[in-house]
């Protein structure tokens, strides 16, 4: 499981160190893509392949599966960790979530997530206010957190 929040930096080539904690979990080989709130999303091959089940099961018959394959699918990266435990977001990536120097890396469960330092302190402060409505809305009485 993917938990925990990590400051890095981007470098000029596009390259960003994974934490090391997530490494052994990610594997070598994982999938980057265009997440939701101008972020990216990062896969193990095992979660991907789950996922990819899931979007191969909505009706191509369906406008929003169809837009929303395109732009989930579209900007799937299959990326490798160097040496030095870091991967190259490419270009297109890093300008959908506006990576620019300082990042992000936060784990959510059954991926990462990769946000640029603004884009993250917007969400957060945004957000954290609201959290206890979130919550009530989201679980019963019977989920003790």
């Amino acid at each position: 499981m993917f938990i925990g929040e990590y400051h890095h930096t981007i470098d000029e080539k596009g390259r960003i160190i994974i934490p090391a904690k997530f490494r052994e979990e990610l594997g070598n080989n994982f999938i980057i893509t265009r997440g939701i709130e101008n972020c990216l999303f990062v896969y193990s091959k095992e979660n991907w392949a789950k996922i990819t089940d899931k979007l191969s099961s909505l009706p191509f018959t369906k406008k929003d599966a169809r837009t929303f394959n395109r732009f989930f699918m579209s900007g799937a990266t299959d990326v490798e960790l160097d040496k030095q435990g870091r991967v190259n977001i490419s270009k297109p990536l890093i300008d959908y979530a506006s990576l620019s120097k300082d990042c992000v890396i936060i784990g959510t469960g059954d991926r990462l997530e990769v946000w640029s330092q603004e884009s993250w302190d917007s969400f957060f402060d945004s957000t954290k206010d609201s959290m206890s409505d979130i919550a009530e809305n989201l679980f019963n009485e019977s989920v003790n957190l």
